[in-house]
C-alpha cells in the first residue's frame, strides 16, 4: 500500500496503494475526504476477503461426508478438496511476479507508447474476467435471494417458520426446526417483506419467483468416449452470463474506475476459491516471499510503480474523491486473503474435530514383532466416529431472519451449523486491519509509497500463530492439511483417560488392522485401488454406450442439456 507525495505523483501500484493530490491540511473537509477515501478501501479489501472466504468453505478432513435423506447414501462431492499451494509454488511465486513486473516494465520502455499494451491488456483481462464475474454477481445474486426468500424465518409472534415450496406454504416449527402446529401461512415473504405480496395472486407469483431463484438445475454435458459430466446450476448464474459479459463490454470501451473496480472484485473473489495454500507452512512460506518481494519492488526498483501508474488495466482496486486518488493492488487483497480464508476452513476443521466421537471396537491387528515376525492378535481398540457435515454455505439469509434480530439459544442444524466458532479467521481479520492501518499512518509520515505486504504479512501471520501460542494449539493447526491425507474413515485410534486420541494404529479394513505396512505402501494400495475404480467404471460405461447403440442402432456422440428436477421439499 503507498501513497504519493506532493504534486500529484504516483508512487505505487499491483502491491500498493496510492494517494495523489497536493497533500495538506487546509481543514476538515479535506481530511475526512481523505478518511472516505481509505474506508471505502478498507473495507471493499476486507468485505471481499469475508465475502470469499465464506464461500470458500467445504467439508473439512474431520467431518464425515453427508448422506442422502431418500437414499441413505453417502453423497457424491465434486470439490471437497482441490489442489493447494504446494512448496514449490511458494518459491515460485515472487520469482514468477517478478518475471511479468519485469517483462511488462521493459515492454513499456520498448514499446513507447502504453496505449498499445494497455488496449491489449485491457482486451484480454476484459475477456478472461467473465468467467470471475459470472462467479461473483451470480453468489451476490444468491445472496440477496437468501435474505428476500429464506428458508426459515420468525414470524410477528416470533415463533419460528418454515418455507416448504412443493406444497407453497410455510409451517410453524418450533425453534430447532420441527414442525409442531398445522397452521400454516401462504406468504413466502419473511416478516416485514410479506407486505410486497399482499394478495394471493402476488403470493402465487411470489412461490413461483421463489421456486426460480433457489431451485437447482442440472448441466449435463455428454461427450461419447470421454463420458458425462454433470453439475448443479441456478437461474442467477444463467443470468450472470449477459450481466458480466456487458460489464466486461462496457469496461473495454469506457475508462470508468467503478467497472475497472468490479473487473477486480470478480477476479479477487475467483481468486479466493482456487487458490489456497495446502497448509500452514506452505502459506507463510508464500506470505514471507512476497513480503520481500514488495519491498524490493517498491523502495529498491522503479518496476512496480512505473507499471502500475502507466497501465490502465484491472489490477488495482481505485477510489476518487476531491482530486484525490487512492489505489490497493489486488496482490494486497489475495495474497493475505488466501490464507485468511484457509484460516477460516482451519476453524471449520477444528470445530469438526472437537465433534469426533470414539467407539470400542473388538478386532484384528497385524503387526510386526522385534524379532521380525508378523503376528496377529485380538485386541479391543477405539475407531474414529466423525459428525456428518452440514453445508454452512448460503445460510446468511436464513441465520438473519430466524436469529439475527431475535434472541434465541436454538436454531434449525442447517443454521446452527453456521455458528461455528472463528477464533483464527476473526484474529486474521484483526491483524489485516492493524497492518491497514499501519501503512496509512506510514504514509502520512514518509509521504512516500508503502509497499503494502510490508505490514499486512506481520500482521495476518503474527495474529495466526499469536492465537495458536495463546490457545496452545500450535501443533494442531500446523498438522492441518488440505492435502486429503486427513480425510480418512474407519481409523483406529487409542484413547487416553480422558476420551482423548493419543496414537493413531491404523485403518480398519474388513475387520482387520494392518500396522506392517508402510505409508508408502498404503499409498501405493490406496492409488491401485482408485485406478482398478476408474478402469471398472469407464468399462461400464463402455458397455452401456454399446447396449444403448445395439439397441437404437445409433447412439449419441455429443449432447448438451440442461434439466430441471420437480420440486422437493429443500
Amino acid at each position: 500500500m503507498s501513497s504519493a507525495p506532493p504534486a500529484g505523483n504516483f508512487t505505487d501500484t499491483g502491491n500498493a496503494t496510492v494517494t495523489s493530490g497536493a497533500w495538506d491540511f487546509l481543514g476538515p473537509l479535506q481530511d475526512m475526504d481523505f478518511l472516505w477515501l481509505e474506508l471505502q478501501l478498507v473495507g471493499s479489501a476486507m468485505g471481499i476477503i469475508y465475502l470469499g472466504a465464506h464461500a470458500s468453505l467445504r467439508r473439512p478432513p474431520s467431518a464425515a461426508p453427508p448422506k442422502d435423506k431418500k437414499t441413505g447414501k453417502t453423497k457424491k462431492e465434486d470439490d471437497n478438496f482441490t489442489q493447494g499451494l504446494e512448496l514449490g509454488d511458494a518459491i515460485m511465486f515472487p520469482l514468477m511476479a517478478g518475471c511479468v513486473l519485469v517483462g511488462l516494465y521493459y515492454l513499456i520502455q520498448y514499446l513507447k507508447d502504453p496505449a498499445i499494451l494497455t488496449t491489449i491488456l485491457k482486451y484480454y483481462m476484459s475477456t478472461v474476467s467473465v468467467a470471475s464475474m459470472v462467479t461473483l454477481y451470480a453468489h451476490g445474486m444468491d445472496l440477496v435471494t437468501s435474505f428476500v426468500f429464506p428458508k426459515y424465518w420468525r414470524g410477528r409472534d416470533g415463533r419460528l417458520r418454515k418455507a416448504v415450496q412443493g406444497e407453497q406454504k410455510a409451517v410453524t416449527c418450533d425453534d430447532a426446526g420441527n414442525v409442531v402446529d398445522q397452521q400454516t401461512e401462504s406468504n413466502p415473504l419473511p416478516w416485514i417483506l410479506g407486505i410486497f405480496a399482499p394478495t394471493a395472486k402476488s403470493k402465487a407469483f411470489a412461490w413461483k419467483l421463489r421456486n426460480l431463484l433457489t431451485r437447482n438445475w442440472l448441466f449435463r454435458i455428454y461427450l461419447r468416449g470421454a463420458g458425462e459430466e454433470k453439475t448443479t446450476i441456478k437461474f442467477v448464474t444463467v443470468l450472470a452470463i449477459p450481466v458480466s459479459a456487458i460489464t466486461a463490454f462496457f469496461y473495454f470501451t469506457t475508462n470508468l474506475p467503478f467497472l475497472s473496480n468490479m473487473l477486480g472484485y470478480g477476479m479477487c473473489y475467483c481468486s479466493l476459491l482456487i487458490l489456497s495454500p495446502t497448509d500452514l507452512m506452505i502459506g507463510s512460506l508464500v506470505l514471507v516471499g512476497l513480503f520481500f518481494y514488495d519491498i524490493v519492488m517498491v523502495f529498491y526498483t522503479p518496476y512496480m510503480v512505473t507499471v502500475a501508474t502507466t497501465l490502465d488495466v484491472p489490477i488495482k482496486l481505485t477510489f476518487k474523491a476531491a482530486g484525490r486518488q487512492s489505489i490497493l493492488g489486488l496482490g494486497d487483497i489475495v495474497i493475505p486473503g488466501m490464507v485468511m480464508a484457509w484460516t477460516l476452513r482451519l476453524d471449520l476443521w477444528l470445530f469438526y474435530q472437537r465433534k469426533i466421537k470414539y467407539e470400542s471396537r473388538e478386532l484384528s491387528i497385524v503387526e510386526k514383532t522385534a524379532s521380525g515376525e508378523i503376528v496377529t492378535r485380538s485386541d479391543s481398540k477405539h475407531m474414529e466416529i466423525k459428525a456428518p457435515y452440514v453445508d454452512v454455505k448460503g445460510r446468511w439469509g436464513d441465520r438473519w431472519w430466524s436469529s439475527a434480530l431475535f434472541s434465541r439459544t436454538v436454531l434449525p442444524a442447517e443454521i446452527a451449523a453456521t455458528q461455528f466458532p472463528k477464533t483464527y479467521f476473526h484474529a486474521t481479520l484483526t491483524g489485516y486491519l492493524a497492518g491497514m492501518i499501519v501503512t496509512l499512518a506510514m504514509l502520512l509520515v514518509f509521504k512516500r509509497g508503502q509497499p503494502a505486504l510490508l505490514y499486512l504479512v506481520p500482521g495476518v501471520l503474527g495474529s495466526i500463530y499469536t492465537t495458536a501460542l495463546f490457545r496452545g494449539e500450535l501443533k494442531k493447526i500446523w498438522r492441518y492439511t488440505e492435502d486429503g491425507s486427513l480425510d480418512t474413515t474407519d481409523v483406529i485410534v487409542e484413547v487416553d483417560g480422558q476420551g482423548n486420541s493419543t496414537k493413531t494404529i491404523g485403518v480398519l479394513k474388513d475387520g482387520v488392522v494392518d500396522t506392517t505396512k508402510t505409508d508408502d505402501e498404503k499409498t501405493k494400495e490406496k492409488e491401485k485401488a482408485d485406478e482398478e475404480k476408474e478402469k471398472k467404471e469407464r468399462q461400464e460405461r463402455d458397455d452401456k454406450e454399446k447396449k444403448e447403440a445395439l439397441a437404437k442402432k445409433g447412439y449419441s456422440v455429443f449432447s448438451v442439456t440442461l434439466d430441471v428436477p420437480p420440486e422437493d421439499e429443500e
